[in-house]
């Protein structure tokens, strides 16, 4: 093919840098033009195919503008490349970040960019790597006026001999031979447009006793769809074609498939929106295949057990939601989307499902959905939430933005957010736990919902703290709060005050962080919730001890070892009197820290864990030889060392000496307890173990 040698060959020749004597600030761009159904989209998978091959680190794709026809913002296609690359992506980041990272993601890398339906240049040029053995192909409809060194080549209509060609592949050789006439007529009426010719020979392989005459008297007889006369008048034209070739519920199930999320459909979201059986859905999906209606996804995943997935052409998607407003009355589509949507729940509900199988109540959950719902493995279940990813956000984000199904909305964000959760884990997750949190901060806000405000902006503050964003996260925490009082609701209120307080510490704000740490205290006080109580006696403690103030320190490390006791809580108990001796350390007080130390090995002694007992028996090895007793110190180094070494869950056989001993708790590392040369402990950790 002509094209494919003249984009081939503008691979490899010289650039304007090159011939300048200067080194090619970045890959190259080929810009593939044409209007859609041109076959810009297959010349751009042909050629990807075809060199796929001189591009050892990958092909990765993505898609510039929406099923709507609205351009995807960038932030979110850099976030899908750097996925695809499978690179860190900063969850909450913005879109400079983003295309930074996807940038630093691909240097020393060779790879092939595929970015389909490309606006205008200003949602490709941020895309661009400086990465000279990086290639890019870019699909759109005109120019891209402002990216550099671009390499275009514009399609028009397909010549006469491959157009003949290309319908005779659809619709079989035999009446394309008997009428070469006629068939000449059909390409001349269809403009050479590949997407209207792969129409008509699907209508024509669907109607054995039509000859192509009939067809070319049908195409110049029929009406284009409103908004698409002039140059879009071929493709129009067939594709009413098609249309009324269907049956009335398989051309409303194709009307219907204008609402699918990103464009993307398989059996459970087409038998949703039309109201019908999974198998009859199935089937319909398979036939617009077939008619050129909808083009099949390839599964990029290894898993077989998926469902075929579908996506609409980007030529047709426009022509669709024509149809579906014409054709549909509002209240119809309304009524298809939400069940669309409740099915979209109920998958999610059994992906999430098939990571706790052990639990013998969601087994019986599980055996009571419908079988198509049901996943047979958590790495089926896991494949299915990868492979839906993109159609899943666009459901949550449409769900939202329709105004009108806002519980829907909320229960279809839930079940999204526990589904990734549960497969991904919370760090791999993050990016678009991030953008989910924001959507159910909009719906919060337009139903004036305080407490889910709350929870949404401790949510995003978390995420933003996690990224590095802790000035940002305090605007959140304080708006969450605000919220929180709003809503009367104890819990999210000391959840926000303690958030405030927390990101104060990170700043370095150490009296501010102490005040707000009061505050939360105060409430817990109040509420008589002990385990509470402790957990942030031993924030303040860190808080003090980060700035120095040993007194202080000490006295909220006593606070927390009396909120233990009460609750009889010995390993905690033991940790807090670890901690306690690590300050007085500091302070210079080592006969107290050998005091304290002894005591808190007793204490872990006491509580059966050998583990916590080696821990603190390092410590107290370490005030021993501060104090001049190196001998003493080194028995109970070794001592301790002993007790660390023992399988995790027993104790060594000999016996162990009094006053000897400690360990960090389960899931510790050991010497997590660390002396005073290693700067002090946050109590955080230290009581995270004993709640």
């Amino acid at each position: 093919m002509r094209e494919l040698k003249e984009l081939r060959a503008d691979i490899v020749r010289t650039g304007l840098d090159t011939l300048a004597g200067r080194r090619p600030p970045r890959g190259r761009v080929l810009l593939i033009a044409g209007r859609p159904g041109s076959g810009r989209t297959a010349l751009a998978e042909e050629l990807a195919r075809q060199i796929a091959g001189d591009y050892p680190d990958g092909v990765v794709r993505a898609r510039l503008t929406g099923a709507d026809g609205e351009p995807v913002p960038t932030e979110r296609t850099a976030r899908a490349l750097l996925t695809a690359l499978a690179a860190p992506v900063p969850a909450g980041a913005a879109e400079d970040e983003l295309t930074e990272a996807l940038r630093r993601a691909l240097d020393g890398k060779k790879v092939l960019l595929l970015l389909d339906d490309a606006g205008s240049a200003e949602q490709v040029d941020p895309l661009l790597p400086d990465e000279p053995g990086c290639l890019v192909v870019a699909v759109s409809r005109g120019p891209l006026t402002g990216v550099p060194d671009v390499r275009p080549c514009t399609l028009g209509g397909l010549d006469t001999a491959a157009a003949v060609e290309l319908l005779e592949w659809y619709a079989g050789p035999t009446r394309i031979t008997c009428d070469p006439m006629a068939a000449r007529a059909v390409v001349e009426e269809c403009g050479g447009q590949p997407a209207a010719l792969v129409l008509v020979g699907g209508w024509l392989a669907a109607r054995p006793k039509m000859s192509v005459l009939d067809v070319a008297k049908q195409l110049l007889t029929l009406p284009p769809l409103q908004g698409h006369e002039g140059a879009g008048r071929p493709l129009a034209r067939a594709f009413w074609l098609a249309c009324e070739a269907l049956s009335p519920a398989s051309a409303r199930l194709l009307r219907l498939l204008a609402l699918a999320p990103a464009g993307l459909a398989d059996a459970h979201t087409a038998s949703a929106l039309a109201g019908c059986s999974y198998s009859a859905a199935q089937a319909a999906l398979e036939e617009f295949t077939a008619r050129g209606l909808l083009r099949a996804e390839t599964p990029e995943g290894p898993c077989e057990a998926l469902p075929a997935q579908y996506r609409v052409p980007g030529a047709l998607a426009p022509m669709l939601r024509v149809l579906l407003d014409a054709e549909e009355r509002p209240a119809e589509a309304e009524l298809a989307r939400a069940r669309m949507l409740e099915r979209t729940v109920r998958q999610l509900h059994s992906c999430r499902a098939a990571t706790e199988r052990d639990d013998p109540a969601v087994r019986r959950r599980v055996e009571g959905l419908p079988r198509p719902l049901r996943f047979p493995s958590r790495e089926v279940a896991e494949e299915w939430l990868r492979a839906r990813l993109p159609a899943l956000l666009a459901a949550a984000r449409m769900a939202v933005e329709d105004g009108r199904l806002d519980t829907l909305a909320r229960r279809l964000v839930s079940a999204l957010t526990r589904a990734l959760t549960a497969h991904f884990g919370q760090e791999e997750a993050a990016p678009e736990l991030y953008g989910l949190h924001q959507l159910v901060l909009d719906v919060a806000r337009r139903c004036e919902m305080p407490l889910e405000k709350a929870a949404a902006l401790l949510n995003l503050g978390d995420l933003d703290t996690r990224g590095g964003r802790t000035a940002e996260a305090l605007g959140r925490y304080r708006e969450a709060l605000q919220a929180a009082r709003e809503a009367a609701d104890p819990y999210v209120t000391s959840r926000a005050l303690e958030s405030i307080a927390a990101a104060h510490h990170e700043l370095g704000d150490w009296q501010r962080a102490v005040d707000w740490y009061r505050r939360g205290l105060e409430l817990r006080l109040t509420r008589g919730e002990l385990a509470d109580e402790a957990r942030l006696y031993g924030r303040l403690a860190a808080v003090h001890t980060g700035a120095g103030q040993w007194s202080e320190a000490l006295r909220d490390w006593r606070g927390a070892g009396a909120a233990w006791r009460r609750l009889r809580d010995l390993g905690a108990y033991a940790r807090t009197l670890g901690e306690s001796a690590l300050v007085m350390e500091h302070a210079g007080r080592y006969r107290e820290a050998l005091r304290t130390c002894r005591e808190a090995v007793e204490c872990a002694r006491q509580a059966g864990d050998p583990r916590l007992e080696g821990a603190l028996g390092l410590r107290l090895a370490d005030v021993l030889e501060r104090l001049g007793d190196p001998e003493t110190a080194e028995r109970q180094r070794r001592e301790a060392e002993r007790l660390l070494a023992a399988p995790e869950g027993g104790a060594p056989q000999e016996t162990r000496a009094a006053g000897e001993a400690g360990g960090p708790g389960e899931g510790q590392v050991p010497g997590q307890l660390r002396s005073p040369s290693a700067g002090p402990v946050a109590g955080e950790e230290a009581l995270r173990e004993g709640r």
